[in-house]
């Protein structure tokens, strides 16, 4: 069965006018139900992660002051988001569903978030709409508990996984992929195990041609237990910040490609969203329903 995290903490809106379209986390399952593609016993609520893992990743001083709502203004500047209990709340979790769906994955094959694909959070401060890294909590969370020694991110969000690379910087068990726009943000990049910088206007043609050159053989390579994939929908050509040129229908040979892989080799898979900033609100809740409409198909 796809098993898909969400919580209403998700649709926890930000102030009339943000620009980070709040409002997908409760259309996406409302699209879902609506069509047939899930039914509601496919959903499960995370409950909050513990501090222990929080703190296994992210540096205690930085979570203490997240918890308690002493960040700066400069590193509430840094995150995008006016910071609030309730946006604490949001984040953990976020954090516990990433978990929920790698251990669904590892009994069904494929398990997804909703939310989550925070991937600029570093180890002692957010960035980038992002204050927790939920895939790193859940890999760590995963090695720790000696539910896997391999773990391979896959990341095709249009922005580096900067917080992520950083994170995992001197971790040999998890291989960090970051596929995304070289001139976008983040301008200060770091150094994931594989970047694979995209110039700007990048068609579907060899955008997935690089991906279907890359991915494979990093699996052969790296023979990863377990694969994060954060499937940000910003490479859309629709999309106001990713600057990229692929189409609906690229996006979606992009997650059919990633998610038929990891059938293939028999790999369980954990799908985190990442971004979407189209225009249209309808575009980017189309581009994410696809992929979980793959994942039914594909898996099950």
């Amino acid at each position: 069965m796809l098993k898909i995290a969400w919580n209403s903490l998700y649709k926890h809106l930000l102030p009339e006018g943000h620009r980070f379209p709040m409002e997908k986390y409760e259309l996406i399952p409302e699209q879902l139900l609506y069509e047939g593609t899930v039914q509601q016993d496919n959903f499960f609520s995370p409950e909050p992660v513990l501090e222990r893992y929080i703190t296994n990743t992210h540096e205690e001083s930085y979570w203490n002051k997240l918890k308690n709502l002493a960040l700066s203004p400069s590193e509430i500047r840094k995150t995008g988001f006016p910071l609030s209990q309730t946006l604490v709340e949001r984040e953990i979790v976020i954090a516990q569903g990433t978990i929920d769906c790698a251990l669904y994955a590892q009994r069904y094959g494929v398990s997804m978030n909703i939310a989550g694909g925070t991937h600029h959070a570093f180890t002692n401060r957010g960035e980038g709409f992002c204050l927790l890294n939920d895939v790193a909590i859940a890999s760590n969370y995963l090695i720790d508990n000696h539910l896997c020694k391999k773990i391979l991110v896959v990341d095709l969000d249009v922005h580096q996984g900067n917080g992520t690379a950083q994170i995992f910087e001197k971790n040999p068990q998890v291989f960090t992929f970051s596929m995304h726009g070289e001139k976008n943000y983040p301008l200060q990049k770091e150094h994931s195990d594989l970047d694979i910088g995209l110039p700007d206007g990048i068609k579907d043609k060899e955008y997935l041609k690089i991906l279907n050159e890359t991915l494979p053989q990093l699996i052969e390579k790296e023979q990863p237990e377990f694969i994060f994939y954060i499937s940000g929908v910003d490479i859309l050509e629709t999309d106001k910040l990713g600057r990229l040129g692929v189409s609906m229908e690229g996006c979606k040979q992009r997650d059919k490609f990633v998610l038929n892989l990891c059938k293939k080799n028999q790999i369980p898979l954990a799908i985190s969203m990442g971004g979407g900033y189209s225009e249209r609100l309808s575009d980017i809740v189309e581009a994410h329903s696809n992929t979980f409409r793959l994942a039914q198909e594909i898996f099950f």
